[in-house]
């Protein structure tokens, strides 16, 4: 079995890009209703960087995982606060 070390920042990626077109241009990838999601998961997500963020989050969700996104974005606050 191949070793495979997750990547944090994918994590961080998905609570800062945004949705750059469709319904939910311009809203934190994390925050996008999982409903779209499904929607978009139906269509096929698109095999670049966007694509794997939107499914990342996809998988997150419909596994009940969303607290992590909370956690990062917690996480990204406090750490922005702390250095300003």
């Amino acid at each position: 079995m191949e070793n495979i070390t997750p990547n944090p920042q994918v994590l961080i990626d998905i609570v800062q890009t945004r949705m750059p077109y469709g319904k939910y241009k311009g809203t934190i990838i994390a925050d996008i209703p999982i409903s779209y999601l499904e929607w978009m998961a139906g269509k096929g997500f698109t095999k670049d960087k966007l694509g794997m963020l939107l499914s990342t989050t996809f998988e997150i969700k419909t596994n009940g995982l969303s607290e992590i996104l909370f956690m990062v974005k917690k996480n990204l606050a406090q750490a922005n606060k702390g250095s300003k």
